[in-house]
């Protein structure tokens, strides 16, 4: 039977008492609902971000005490200011894996116009190695998509008010972002 169609009532009758069972599925999909869900609250004294400094500033405050490497991300409205803050990884003594996929999610659930990546070195040494260098560089170049900046990198060392940005050393790419 096709769709718009008329059939006599005796042929709907034999169509529809058919005593076949429908075929039960393989598999089921699973049904997503996807939230961000706030942690807590860290006291900020200043409206917007505009500079390195003051960045570095929230992550000695976030990262204070923490005994292993932790990489998060500073989640900005257009404005600079930060509507979040995300920890992407915690890793070992002296390294932590970063995913681009791992830091976008977070940036997107929330509207982020922008984002500053941060980590700490419980070695107190703020230097960034060559896989710093390359996952800053692999984490500019795959957010391009999705139209969130990546205003810098920020390195700070336990225990010191030391920081190393990689905006302030115009290691970002081609085009510097002025915070």
């Amino acid at each position: 039977m096709r769709y718009g169609h008329t059939v006599a009532t005796s042929e709907q009758t034999t169509l529809f008492s058919c005593a076949e069972q429908p075929a039960k599925p393989k598999r089921s999909i699973p049904i997503y609902r996807v939230t961000l869900v706030r942690e807590g609250k860290l006291p900020f004294y200043e409206q917007r971000i505009r500079s390195s400094a003051i960045a570095s500033t929230i992550l000695h405050n976030y990262l204070d005490g923490v005994d292993r490497e932790h990489f998060v991300i500073l989640l900005l409205d257009q404005k600079n200011q930060v509507i979040g803050i995300h920890t992407v990884s915690i890793g070992s003594l002296t390294a932590s894996i970063v995913h681009p996929r791992e830091c976008f999610k977070p940036a997107i659930l929330c509207n982020a116009a922008s984002i500053i990546c941060g980590h700490n070195h419980p070695s107190g040494d703020c230097q960034p190695s060559r896989e710093h260098r390359a996952l800053t560089q692999r984490l500019v170049e795959a957010v391009k998509l999705l139209g969130i900046s990546v205003l810098d990198h920020v390195i700070i060392g336990d225990g010191t008010s030391a920081y190393f940005s990689f905006a302030d050393e115009g290691l970002l790419g081609a085009h510097p972002v002025v915070l």
